[in-house]
């Protein structure tokens, strides 16, 4: 993303306030955008990266894999930045052509549909818990294997176990805990990813070892 003076000036006060953490360098811009975007200091102890996340999501990027997102709030958040480094295509599911269903929503019946066109690409769900899911569903049944899967809708009802799964998964995540999340927090995590991938494989190179 493009900084302007008060953002730098946002993300000193963020740095300030967060202190000492346990996140890596990579991580932690990961952590500082979601924050930034929200204002809400508790996202530093509910974000949570699996194993390699970071590095998988990366390379996923650098070789221009398919971007798929439950909501357009999330296509319109990232697509820019996507354009402008990777230009990797961004699909949503909610916008995606499936016959009427009565047993699933309309982001789950989508998601569904690009996941089995789509396997092993990016997966980022800001919104639509019922797209999680089922994607996590698609994943067990070893249908699929994304690059990495974003997990952060909020929810009441059963979010925390359709997030508990896709730990259970192994598939490289980055994910919330508990209820909160939402589209403004998928597309930061995104826009935070896109940068960190760019400068390793675009730009300069960034240590993702201890990530």
């Amino acid at each position: 993303m493009e900084w302007h003076i008060t953002d730098a000036q946002s993300l000193a006060i963020i740095d300030r306030e967060i202190g000492e953490h346990v996140f890596s360098p990579a991580e932690y811009e990961i952590v500082r955008r979601v924050i930034y975007a929200t204002a809400d200091f508790e996202y530093k102890s509910l974000i949570h990266f699996s194993e390699r996340a970071l590095q998988a999501g990366a390379a996923a990027l650098a070789a221009r894999s398919t971007i798929v997102v439950d909501v357009p709030m999330v296509q319109v958040g990232i697509t820019p930045h996507i354009q402008d480094t990777f230009a990797n295509p961004v699909y949503c599911s909610m916008e995606t052509l499936t016959r009427p269903q009565k047993e699933k929503t309309k982001a789950a019946w989508g998601m569904q549909t690009l996941a089995r066109r789509y396997p092993e690409g990016i997966f980022v769900i800001g919104q639509a818990q019922t797209a999680l899911t089922v994607l996590v569903e698609l994943i067990e049944a070893e249908e699929i294997r994304p690059a990495l899967v974003i997990g952060v809708p909020a929810g009441f009802v059963e979010v925390d176990v359709a997030k508990s799964r896709l730990t259970d998964s192994l598939i490289p995540h980055i994910r919330i805990d508990g209820r909160k999340g939402s589209a403004v927090v998928a597309a930061a995590i995104v826009d935070g990813l896109v940068d960190l991938a760019w400068q390793a494989y675009g730009q300069d190179d960034i240590d993702f070892s201890h990530a």
